[in-house]
């Protein structure tokens, strides 16, 4: 008799062979793809109007298709190291706090509630805030 965590356990993981599959398919395709763009180029630097550019591009693109595969790999190894917890080293988080007055203060905005120009713009400011909490409540 098999427990509800050994049935969840291979289901999962039938879910994600499932979905492995279309992700080996998805870099099959997506290399061929670059691959297949790599081997355009390399037609287009040996035509009578190839240029360098072309070149750069004929070397360039199967290293897309190589990177294609080395994230797949990667992409796999970390699922793997996430579902096995043993892997981990299991490490107690302490909280610190940072000692009062060992980070310098920050400047603050100088305040100037003396400025007349400042305080009629306010007031304006306010106003129109007003004005519009009226509209949105009507």
């Amino acid at each position: 008799m098999t427990s509800a965590t050994e049935r969840n356990a291979d289901a999962a993981d039938h879910g994600r062979r499932r979905h492995r599959a279309s992700l080996i398919i998805l870099v099959i395709v997506a290399s061929l793809g670059c691959l297949a763009l790599g081997w355009w180029q390399w037609t287009r630097f040996e035509s009578a109007g190839g240029t360098g550019q072309n070149l750069g591009y004929a070397l360039q693109w199967p290293l897309f298709a190589g990177f294609v595969v080395y994230a797949y790999r990667r992409f796999v190894q970390l699922e793997d190291e996430a579902e096995d917890p043993s892997s981990t080293p299991k490490k107690k988080v302490v909280v610190r706090e940072v000692p009062v007055g060992l980070l310098p203060e920050r400047p603050s905005a100088a305040r100037d509630d003396q400025d007349p120009q400042m305080r009629e713009y306010n007031r304006y400011l306010a106003e129109l805030s007003a004005r519009e909490t009226d509209r949105s409540t009507k």
